[in-house]
């Protein structure tokens, strides 16, 4: 039997050959084919956006934002020739929540996407309704494209090309995840997996996905940061003379770590440090690109992270540097990320921000940055940062926080952050339930969260646990629902 075979526990259809090579068809998407109607809009000023996106990837792992011992000098340049912004957040401390959030410009929680990341044979996904940064540019004509990871979904409805990309080229979840049920293939050390680099192949089972289609399980991990470099810079070539949104979301620093044979460093005390340099080299060749097409006058480009370093893998995690705590937590080191924005002509060179924002705010910045007025049918909770790029005052003035499993946890009002935090419990706990620990910081003096002030200011305590209180409830009131797959009767 020839051609392709539909996976009875899989949303993809799978090719017997397993080919890396796309066909003409993706291909031609790729390079960022339009509808007729977006082809009628006059686009021709319009500017171009680049979201790099990386994956638990600390405050501190840039050479611009201090690390000690990573070299970064691409990322440091597009910060030396941009705005380094030093107060930051994702939307949430775990992957699935902060991407929706980076493109619905909504608390996850409104999305209904707040409740820890989707896995293999998870049901439910980013729905399509949702107005995602990509819908808005490309109802305004742009070309649309992601490459990476994406995480929201890896049924056909929840997908990209169902989410306002004209294309896709990357992989649905994590990389630590395996098609079809998330079954582990086998067990090693994370010291051992960096010795062994043919680990990628015969440990994981991460399907590489182009639209929706698998065109190679497992995906070779030491390559695919290389490869969506690849494909980005091919979608930016095709694309220079009409405007474009590319979003190139990196599977890694997740673990774990892989990295092309040319740049790989046998001491798995360096693996971290070997995949964040060739990081930095890959956004490098997509930023000269950019250059030598002359596109930089009319080009957003953005670099963050989805959420802070995951402290328990060591040296194959990142560092928040002075911030308190990493991933899966609302301490700062959770949710303060890198964040750089490049636009030429625009953003003054050389300069940084503390002006408090955050990752929900990229899309009416964006909205706003190229000129397509948002529309209001759906209520978003980002806010235009475009102030920002000249400016250290702050559009935001309150975050509400909640815990990599959706729930409230916290606010920052201002200089302001309160926590109350529950420890989670199993469905077999017994005994009493534990109290909660509730911290009162002042930013302004202690980003590092080492001094509570709760005893001494209660009134604010009081204060900033109403507030909080109050903005949940509109969230969840105000809810959208998730897509689910429907079961068959």
């Amino acid at each position: 039997m020839q051609g392709e075979f539909m996976s009875s526990r899989s949303a993809f259809p799978i090719p017997r050959c397993q080919s890396i090579v796309l066909g003409l068809a993706g291909f031609l998407a790729l390079l960022g084919s339009h509808s007729s109607a977006a082809e009628s809009t006059d686009t021709t000023e319009k500017p171009n956006v680049i979201v790099i996106f990386t994956d638990d990837q600390g405050y501190n792992d840039l050479g611009c934002y201090g690390s000690p011992n990573i070299k970064t000098p691409n990322l440091d340049r597009l910060a030396s020739e941009g705005r380094r912004y030093t107060s930051f957040y994702s939307a949430c401390s775990v992957c699935s929540p902060s991407r929706a959030a980076l493109l619905t410009g909504c608390y996850p929680k409104r999305v209904g996407l707040h409740q820890h990341v989707l896995f293999p044979q998870s049901t439910y996904g980013l729905h399509p309704d949702e107005v995602t940064i990509a819908d808005h540019l490309k109802s305004a004509g742009y070309a649309t494209a992601c490459v990476g990871k994406w995480h929201l979904g890896h049924h056909k409805e929840t997908l990209p090309t169902s989410n306002g990309f004209d294309s896709y080229y990357g992989i649905p979840y994590s990389n630590d995840m395996n098609h079809p049920d998330n079954k582990r293939l086998g067990k090693m050390s994370s010291d051992d997996r960096w010795t062994d680099q043919s680990s990628a192949v015969t440990l994981w089972n991460t399907p590489l996905v182009q639209d929706e289609e698998i065109i190679e399980l497992p995906v070779d991990q030491r390559t695919v940061t290389r490869r969506y470099t690849d494909r980005a810079i091919e979608f930016v070539e095709a694309n220079q003379d009409k405007p474009f949104f590319l979003y190139l979301p990196h599977s890694m620093p997740h673990i774990p770590l892989y990295v092309p044979e040319d740049v790989y460093d046998p001491d798995p005390q360096n693996a971290y440090k070997c995949v964040i340099e060739h990081i930095d080299t890959e956004v490098g060749r997509l930023v000269q690109t950019v250059r030598d097409l002359g596109l930089s006058e009319k080009t957003l480009i953005v670099y963050t992270s989805d959420n802070g370093p995951w402290l328990q893998f060591k040296n194959h995690g990142g560092s928040a540097g002075p911030l308190r705590a990493g991933k899966g937590t609302t301490f700062e080191g959770g949710q303060r990320v890198p964040c750089i924005m490049w636009a030429p002509g625009r953003i003054p060179a050389g300069t940084s921000s503390n002006a408090f924002a955050t990752n929900m705010d990229l899309l009416p910045t964006i909205a706003s940055f190229t000129g397509v007025a948002l529309e209001n049918d759906r209520k978003i909770d980002g806010i235009d940062l475009t102030s920002t790029f000249t400016s250290d005052e702050s559009a935001r003035d309150e975050f509400v926080f909640y815990s990599a499993h959706g729930v409230l946890e916290g606010i920052r009002m201002g200089d302001w952050k309160y926590l109350r935090q529950v420890a989670r419990r199993g469905p077999n706990a017994k005994g009493p339930k534990p109290e909660p620990k509730v911290f009162l910081f002042d930013l302004s003096q202690d980003i590092g969260e080492k001094n509570n002030l709760v005893e001494q200011q209660p009134e604010r305590v009081q204060k900033m646990h109403a507030r909080m209180e109050e903005l949940n409830e509109e969230i969840t009131a105000n809810a959208r629902p998730v897509w689910r797959k429907k079961v068959n009767s």
